[in-house]
């Protein structure tokens, strides 16, 4: 293990990974409701692990030798992002929503980790940041092994953080108004992201 490679890709990987996007409101919800908390974060935790490792092991270069496909990437991100960003406008407006009682999930555990795939893989953001650009970042450290344990780890940290920490904003969200300013939230960074992305 060479610690200093694992740090920086710990950073990297972090840095990529806090902003707020499908997948993270996705876990922030499940966290306020506590719904199959775990099998979502471990979902999330493990698909981010696949992408890094893949791009790690060769992604960056495919992409160099095939111009186009960074592009492809690029817009079809900024798409997924506004319709992702749509929907959250639409639940604000709708309005009515509110943090129930922890118990069994009102959602099957079936249906929960069908939407935090299709929120993982096919979010086309996801790759620009695991497979694209940390595949990139890692053909300058020698120790392939530890830069992509260190973005792997920082991923886990994350999601957990995320997913059990929310519990701690649960009196905010026992009112709709919350729930209104989360989506409303969720779909300014959505739309600021997919602008960045075409711009």
């Amino acid at each position: 293990m060479h610690l200093p490679t694992f740090f920086a890709a710990f950073g990297l990987g972090l840095s990529l990974i806090v902003a707020i996007g499908a997948q993270n409101a996705f876990v922030l919800r499940q966290g306020l409701r506590r719904e199959h908390v775990g099998a979502v974060v471990a979902t999330c935790a493990l698909s981010d692990a696949i992408l890094i490792a893949a791009g790690v092991a060769g992604f960056g270069t495919l992409s160099a030798r095939l111009p186009w496909l960074g592009e492809a990437m690029r817009y079809g991100g900024a798409a997924f992002l506004i319709t992702y960003a749509a929907l959250s406008l639409r639940n604000a407006w709708r309005g009515g929503e509110t943090l129930t009682a922890a118990g069994p999930g009102t959602t099957s555990l079936r249906r929960t980790l069908i939407t935090c795939l299709v929120l993982t893989w096919a979010n086309p953001h996801v790759y620009l940041d695991t497979l694209a650009l940390m595949g990139a970042v890692s053909a300058g450290y020698p120790d392939r092994l530890s830069f992509t344990l260190g973005g792997a780890t920082a991923s886990a940290c994350f999601f957990l953080a995320l997913g059990y920490g929310a519990r701690l904003l649960a009196p905010i969200f026992r009112r709709p108004a919350a729930w209104r300013w989360l989506d409303v939230g969720v779909a300014v960074v959505m739309g600021g992201i997919a602008a960045g992305l075409v711009w």
